[in-house]
């Protein structure tokens, strides 16, 4: 597998250092608010990387994300609140959560947030190991790292060096992106904020350290395999975890870096202001299916910025109409062997598939592949050419697309909830039966009408009348 890496600046072959077992690190979400859709454009495609290193590379995962639940941003949410930083960040939590499983996103095999116990004593003891190999100032209680002691600061960003100012100090945690300063590691107790004493002096730990200590406690000693996140990430928040990891442990920390580029919508950078910040919770508003939010966020390259709109949505819910109508076509056969040509079809789409996901995540090229497929097989099904014999291959096929993408699955799922109780449903689909039957065609019409309004589609067939969701 071909992946491309921020810290080289090319595609590397990528293996994992260890074994089978690639260790993964995601930076996750700040928990002050609900994750919007930019955010999930980078957690989609993360998930499919990690699904295409377990179904398509073949190896096995350890892999974190975290939950940034102390920063400035938190903070002073919590307290316009009136709420426990805790029971403050637990519900936002709990939403990501929520949100990331309906967008069939799989869980990971360790979600830590930076206020665990464990997670605190790390930082400290990291703290520490910077003091004693002299990376560390105080000042006014907090510590500070100082980029001036690590030559290598600034090789993530291509950062020069020399040209970084010395001596300025960052204690926010709300960053200017356009300079490169000494950091702070450890912030000092302002009245009202919550506090820790764990090895290092009373006081909060700075975001940075954060990430650092998690990844090396989870995944272990360094580097781990891939660290992963979004582009506006870059710097200063990684450009910092490298220099606290190496500058702890004279080690380097992260073979790989992955970012995810920005969510555009309208082709305009997200914002409040301007009224194009969107939740998951909102596209469902607008009466799309989450199946087809999954699927335009992982349709294009994910080193490329990626346009969301409203028609950009549409037409992603008829592309995935038009792999379940085939699939539907495909289960329907019942007649018929095997073709050799449908074998060569389907073999030629997986192997397309494949090396798709294994040339740096090309998820647009991998979904050429399958429409591809689909319009080759319903040339052949046109002329009686597919049998009941080639349907297993055909769906096993699809199946291993779905295992990369999560996108069938999801749309499966969805499919099998009514958006209506199953009960109106029956009653409705009763009812248009005795219209039809009394032929009153105009009161069967108005009952198909009312259900398709409500995002019922009603299908007449030889064995009745059966429903799918709009």
């Amino acid at each position: 597998m071909r992946l491309y890496n921020t810290l080289t600046r090319q595609q590397e072959d990528f293996a994992p250092l260890r074994a089978n077992t690639v260790r993964m690190y995601t930076c996750g979400l700040t928990v002050y608010a609900r994750g919007h859709i930019g955010n999930f454009r980078t957690f989609v495609c993360v998930d499919v990387l990690r699904r295409a290193l377990k179904y398509v590379a073949g190896y096995k995962m350890h892999h974190v994300m975290n939950f940034t639940d102390v920063d400035d941003k938190t903070i002073a949410g919590s307290a316009k609140a009136g709420l426990p930083l805790r029971e403050y960040t637990d519900q936002y939590i709990t939403a990501f959560r929520e949100d990331a499983a309906a967008l069939g996103i799989e869980p990971v095999e360790d979600t830590p947030r930076a206020t665990d116990d464990a997670n605190l004593k790390a930082m400290a003891d990291m703290i520490n190991a910077l003091d004693a190999r002299g990376h560390t100032y105080k000042s006014d209680g907090s510590i500070y790292f100082k980029i001036s002691t690590l030559p290598s600061y600034g090789k993530l960003a291509r950062l020069d060096h020399e040209g970084i100012q010395s001596g300025a100090r960052v204690d926010s945690d709300e960053y200017d992106k356009e300079s490169a300063r000494d950091f702070v590691l450890w912030k000092s107790t302002k009245p009202g904020e919550p506090t820790w004493d764990v090895g290092c002096g009373p006081g909060r730990p700075g975001w940075h350290i954060e990430c650092s200590a998690m990844a090396l406690r989870l995944l272990g000693d360094s580097p781990n395999d891939i660290h992963t996140g979004g582009v506006d990430l870059v710097f200063p928040h990684h450009e910092n975890e490298i220099a606290q990891s190496e500058g702890a442990t004279g080690k380097e920390f992260s073979r790989f870096w992955f970012h995810c580029e920005h969510l555009l919508v309208d082709n305009q950078k997200m914002s409040k202001s301007l009224g194009n910040f969107y939740t998951v919770q909102d596209v469902l508003d607008k009466g799309f299916r989450l199946s087809a939010l999954r699927y335009i966020l992982l349709s294009g390259y994910y080193r490329k910025q990626l346009n969301f709109t409203w028609t950009g949505l549409e037409q992603a819910e008829e592309a995935l109409r038009r792999i379940t109508d085939f699939l539907g076509r495909v289960e329907a056969l019942n007649t018929g062997g095997s073709h050799a040509e449908v074998n060569a079809r389907v073999k030629e789409a997986v192997d397309a598939f494949d090396a798709a996901l294994r040339d740096d995540l090309n998820t647009a090229a991998g979904l050429g592949a399958i429409f591809d497929l689909i319009r080759a097989l319903n040339i052949l099904m046109d002329g009686k050419a597919v049998g009941k014999g080639d349907a297993p291959e055909i769906i096993a096929a699809f199946n291993h697309f779905d295992r990369v993408l999560g996108v069938l699955s999801l749309r499966r799922a969805e499919d099998a909830t009514p958006p209506i109780p199953q009960a109106e449903i029956d009653a409705a689909i009763h009812a248009r039966q005795e219209a039809r039957r009394k032929r009153d065609f105009g009161e069967a019409d108005r009952i198909r009408q009312d259900l398709l309004a409500k995002g019922v589609i009603l299908e007449d067939g030889p064995q009745g009348t059966r429903w799918k969701r709009k």
